[in-house]
């Protein structure tokens, strides 16, 4: 069975890109979250072994997100996928636990790298 994966976006175009490429790779979705406070709880459920993160969430960031799964001992890897390509940002996310940033738009073999990579 191929690694678990938790998917945080709130657009169900991205959910769907995301999902789709994981897919056809052999990954296994586990949920699919589209705010911070249900993927906060998917990840505590389903014990993913990576999490793709959003970092524009309607009710939170993926920053607070982060946090919160620190908090929580979650130990999935991390790999937060967002428009928002500013360095503090990144800086930011990598400084607070996240384990991996990719910048929309992105293309699924970029993606699929990222998250080959961190899992390797």
């Amino acid at each position: 069975m191929g690694k678990r994966i938790l998917v945080v976006d709130d657009s169900l175009y991205m959910q769907t890109i995301i999902k789709e490429a994981l897919e056809s790779n052999g990954f296994s979705v586990v949920k699919i979250a589209g705010d911070g406070e249900s993927a906060i709880d998917a990840a505590i459920e389903t014990k993913p072994d990576l999490i793709t993160l959003d970092n524009i969430l309607p009710d939170m960031l993926g920053l607070d997100v982060i946090k919160a799964l620190k908090e929580e001992k979650i130990e999935a890897k991390i790999l937060m996928v967002s428009a928002v390509g500013q360095q503090s940002v990144i800086n930011t996310g990598m400084a607070l636990g996240a384990d991996g940033y990719l910048v929309k738009p992105f293309t699924t073999d970029q993606l699929i790298e990222q998250i080959n990579t961190l899992l390797a």
